[in-house]
Formats: structure tokens, sequence, C-alpha cells
């Protein structure tokens, strides 16, 4: 039996040679970036948008524009979140069932048609056909994180998760840029902010024909794979996928998990803290520092800009340290995780107190507090594979589903809170209430939280009673360089 075990390691670090240093792993790692840039354009344009509809910013005069309330614009601003809300959570079953490329696909160009149809909505019945139109968008927008989570679960190989993940989930802070520049640049143009809803529809469109066409759900879907690459990504893949098809989902290991209410307590607090930046930082600035629209999309985006280049130094930096074992996946994952939420946390403090005559400090620091919270891609936002490579796309639904709610609720949180958005003490509220969540989220994220994979993720296998795997396929090979191992099959990294 050992002879046989490591006749097969010397097979496995052959085809690892063979293995290409790009590939189609890669490929699916680039689609799901560019699919989260553009159903982040087609989530948070709203904010920009909002602001030229209730300011006459467009140079072409017959772009009309009305005349809503505080309280209308919450209500428009938080509509998308209770339709994300009722799909997140069936968004992990769906794509687990059908994968991630179909349920993806018609999200995606389901918001995208939705987006089109968004001015003749509001032309024809105001305020309230614009709060259902970001009702339904979230619905079909709702299961993006689910399938983005599980389709890297079948694409990326444990010692490639932290950097092709990571590199995916920029995808989010590239669209949260355009969102807040383009839409701006958009809604001063002759297009106005009709425009912002049509070009925001054709890139949706673009991507969905894209996404149809290279998009695959697993391996042995791809029709241009190496057998090298196959097999460092999953090993026996027919047999995995077959076996994890008839594995139930373990509930009860899930809903008395520590680690996982850790987790939800961390990503809801990030969700705080990020959605307050996204939906009403370009009132903040319209309203506190009376920034005209041109210098509001540029400095509405700095912030994201920043988050998007940050994503890069941290993956870099995160790579290295994994790489040379100086900590481990866990106490990596905690330390970007308190970059990421107790640096805002005090940042926001700070700003509740810079008045109107500080504009240049006030800019430094919404940008600050926007640009370092990517961390939390790495500390936090990729930890529900860590616990259950398996189940990755269900967890993530369960995790979407009450951030969503978190996010629903800020806007209307701050509606309330923020009458008149020209005074900086109502803000200052809205600024220290975050900072709050921030902190105490990472508190309990820092006791219970861990990158260990679960036992209940192989809960199904032996419920199920499954066949064990051959020798081969229980094969261990050392990557070297990268410090981890890697299962040579069964295992839905």
């Amino acid at each position: 039996m050992a002879v046989m075990d490591t006749a097969s390691s010397r097979e496995l670090d052959v085809e690892t040679e063979k293995v290409p240093r790009i590939g189609l792993r890669h490929l699916q790692a680039l689609l799901l970036f560019i699919g989260l840039v553009v159903n982040t354009i087609l989530q948070f344009n709203v904010g920009v948008a909002v602001v030229a509809m209730t300011k006459a910013t467009s140079t072409n005069v017959d772009t009309p524009h009305f005349n809503w309330t505080e309280q209308e614009k919450s209500y428009i601003l938080s509509s998308f979140y209770w339709g994300s809300a009722l799909t997140q959570f069936p968004g992990g079953y769906l794509c687990k069932r059908f994968g991630a490329k179909l349920v993806l696909f018609l999200g995606s160009i389901g918001s995208a048609m939705l987006s089109a149809g968004t001015p003749h909505g509001v032309y024809a019945a105001g305020w309230q056909a614009f709060c259902v139109i970001r009702f339904l968008q979230g619905l079909c927008q709702g299961v993006t994180l689910p399938c983005i989570h599980q389709h890297l679960a079948n694409w990326a190989p444990e010692v490639e998760r932290t950097r092709l993940g990571a590199f995916a989930y920029t995808g989010f802070d590239c669209g949260n840029v355009l969102a807040m520049y383009a839409a701006g640049v958009i809604a001063s143009s002759s297009l106005g902010w009709p425009g912002i809803s049509y070009c925001s529809a054709g890139l949706g469109l673009a991507w969905s024909l894209l996404w149809l066409l290279l998009g695959a759900n697993r391996v042995n879907e791809a029709s241009c794979i190496s057998t090298a690459e196959k097999r460092y990504i999953t090993g026996d893949l027919q047999r995995c996928a077959k076996q994890e098809r008839k594995m139930p989902i373990p509930w009860r290991g899930i809903f008395t998990s520590a680690p996982v209410y850790a987790l939800l307590c961390a990503r809801c607090a990030d969700t705080w803290g990020l959605a307050t930046m996204q939906a009403e930082l370009p009132a903040y600035l319209s309203g506190v520092l009376e920034l005209k629209m041109e210098s509001n999309a540029l400095f509405s985006a700095l912030p994201f800009l920043l988050m998007w280049g940050m994503c890069y130094v941290y993956l870099i930096v995160a790579d290295t340290i994994l790489k040379h074992k100086w900590l481990s996946l866990t106490a990596l994952r905690k330390v970007y995780n308190s970059i990421a939420l107790w640096s805002p946390a005090l940042i926001m403090l700070i700003l509740g107190f810079v008045g109107r005559d500080q504009k240049p400090l006030a800019l430094v620091l919404c940008t600050l507090s926007v640009g370092v919270s990517s961390a939390a891609t790495i500390g936090s936002e990729l930890n529900t594979i860590d616990l259950s490579p398996i189940h990755a796309g269900i967890l993530a639904g369960i995790m979407s589903t009450f951030t969503n709610l978190v996010a629903l609720m800020t806007p209307l949180v701050v509606g309330v809170l923020v009458q008149d958005p020209t005074q900086r003490s109502q803000w200052q509220v809205v600024f220290t209430i975050a900072a709050f969540f921030l902190f105490s989220g990472n508190v309990v994220y820092l006791i219970w939280g861990t990158a260990e994979t679960q036992p209940w993720n192989n809960w199904g296998r032996e419920q199920s009673h499954l066949p064990e795997e051959e020798p081969f396929e229980n094969a261990k090979l050392e990557i070297a360089g990268d410090g981890a191992t890697f299962n040579g099959v069964c295992k839905s990294t």
C-alpha cells in the first residue's frame, strides 16, 4: 500500500509540473470578476441616480427631475434589498442544484433588462415604480453571491483559494468605482440620469452573453482543459459531483456552529458600515460638503478606487504571509478583518466631528474609511469556503440573506435620522451607529471565528453511506513553495 501511495504521489507530482500557470481556473475567476463589476454597477448606481433625479444636474434641459422627500429616497435605496434578501437563501440551493452558470446568467440578464426599463417606469408612476423595479432587481441579483462562492469552490484549488477568490471579489470594488464615478459623469452629460440605467443595462447584457459562452459549472464541463489542470483542481471530479449531489445539507450542524454565527456577525457589521457609505456618501457630500454633481461623482468614487487598489496590496501581502507560514489562515483572516472593521469604525467617529470648513480632511477620511475596508474580502468574505467547501454556496446564501436585511435597514435608519442632509450633527449620529456595529462585530469574530473546515462539512457523506475513495484518491500532494496540501479527489475547493 505504501508503495502504491508513493507511486501515485510521484505520478501526481509529474502532472502538477504540467499544470498551466494561467489556465481555465483563471478564466473562470476573471469571468466572476467582470460579473461582479457589472452586477455591482447595476446595484449601486442608484445612490448617484437618486441625487441626479432630484436635482437638475444634466446639460439636457429636457431631462425631468423630481421633488422626492428624504423618506421616499430612503425607500428607493432600500427596496433593492427587500428583493435580494428573499433570493439569497434559495440562491445557494439553486446554484448547487442547477449550477452557477444558469442561475447567475438568469439573474444578471433579468436585472439588466429591468435597468433598461427603469426610466419608463419612473416616468409612468414616479418613485413607487422605482421601488418596484429595484425590488425586482434585488430578486434577480440575490443569487449572485451564492453562485460566486459555489463557483469558486468548484474551480479554485485549496492552495489558490485566497488568491483566486480575492481577485474575483475585487470586481466588487471596481464596480463601486464605476457605479459612483461613471454614473455621476453620465448624469451630468446630455444623457442625464436615464443614461445611467441604459448604460448599466448594456453592460449587463454584454456580460451575460460572455458568461453563457465561456462559463462552465465544473471542470468536467469545460471543453478545453488539460488533464493536468483538471486533476490539480479536483481529481476524480465525476465521482465527487455524484457524491455531493447525494449529500443532504447539514442544517443542524450549520445552525449550531459557533464559527458560522461569528462569521455572520462579522459580515453584518461590515455590511452596515459599507452600506452606509455606498448608499449615503453622495448625499453626505452634496448636503454637508455642498459638492456639485461633477465633483460629487469624483469624490464619491475615490474611496472605492482606493478600496479596489488596496485589494491587490492585501492580496500580495496575504499570499506572502501564507507562503512563508508566518501566520495560520485563521490568524490571517482575523488580522485582516480587524483592519477592515476597526479602522473604518475609528475613522467614522472622527468624521462626525469634521465641519464644512474642513472639506479636505472630510474627503480624506471618507476615502480612508472605505479604502481600508477591502481587507474584509480576505478577512471574512471567503471564510464560507473555509468552513465548508462542499456547502459554500449554501453558507453564502445564509450570510447574504442576513447582510441584505442589514443593507435594507441602513438607508431606512438614515432616512429617519437625517431629516436635513445639510446638518452635520445628524450625520454624526449615523456614523457613530456604524462605528458601534463595526467594532462589536469584529470582537465576536475574534473570539469564535476560524478558518478550519467544520466537521459537519462531511456529514452528508457519512449519512448517505457513500463508498470510501480508492487509495489513489486519498493520496496527498505537497505543492512546493505554497506550504499547503492538496487532496487529490472529492474535495470541492
